[in-house]
């Protein structure tokens, strides 16, 4: 019979997708001028124009169902395509359209192998559909992109509980509590003691 951990009060949920935000510089490009290395005392003008995406971007954090239509706008002009592809993989999931969510996001990381974001939402669509083997590997892909990121050691923590490998679920909270905001710890804390609780009766 399988390890069971009962989860104290109600059973923890994962912390949901993650949009790609406004980038504040884009990819430098050795063989591109880089306008934003300006010597001291001289101004710059810059157009007061943004990208597609940063349009689409701006639709999407307002609510705006224009967005979709604004991301597909961006990919088909070539501006952050990878960015693009993976925010518009969070809109078709959230509209239930799990098959078109899976497609956005593998042509996100098709554009950009190592996109973190894309990892990261990828291993929640994964997680949401049940699959908890290939949410954990893009869990942690995206935890080696980016290791600062508290949220995917705690989706990860989740994965490893649910899947009754308990001391790797430990590992993964704790490292989730340790660099997390105070204010966020309190929802880790009785987790770890119940998982360890649980470690202890297995001896």
């Amino acid at each position: 019979m399988a390890n069971v951990i009962v989860f104290p009060g109600k059973p923890p949920t994962k912390f949901g997708f993650k949009r790609v935000q406004k980038r504040t510089r884009k990819r430098f490009d050795p063989n591109q001028l880089d306008l934003f290395s300006t010597p001291p005392g001289n101004v710059l003008h810059l157009p007061k124009t943004i990208g597609r995406f940063e349009e689409a971007l701006l639709l999407d954090e307002r609510g705006d169902p224009k967005a979709v239509d604004a991301y597909w706008t961006a990919i088909s002009q070539g501006d952050c395509v990878d960015d693009a592809y993976c925010n518009l993989g969070i809109l078709e999931s959230q509209q239930g359209s799990t098959a078109k969510a899976f497609d956005c996001f593998t042509k996100s990381l098709k554009a950009d192998p190592r996109h973190f974001e894309t990892h990261y939402n990828l291993a929640n669509q994964y997680f949401e559909t049940g699959d908890l083997v290939l949410a954990r590997v893009h869990y942690e892909i995206a935890a080696e992109i980016q290791p600062g990121y508290p949220n995917t050691q705690f989706n990860l923590g989740l994965v490893h509980a649910l899947d009754g490998e308990f001391g790797r679920a430990v590992e993964a909270f704790t490292r989730y509590r340790d660099m997390a905001p105070k204010k966020e710890i309190d929802k880790v804390v009785d987790l770890l003691s119940g998982l360890k609780q649980t470690l202890a009766t297995q001896g």
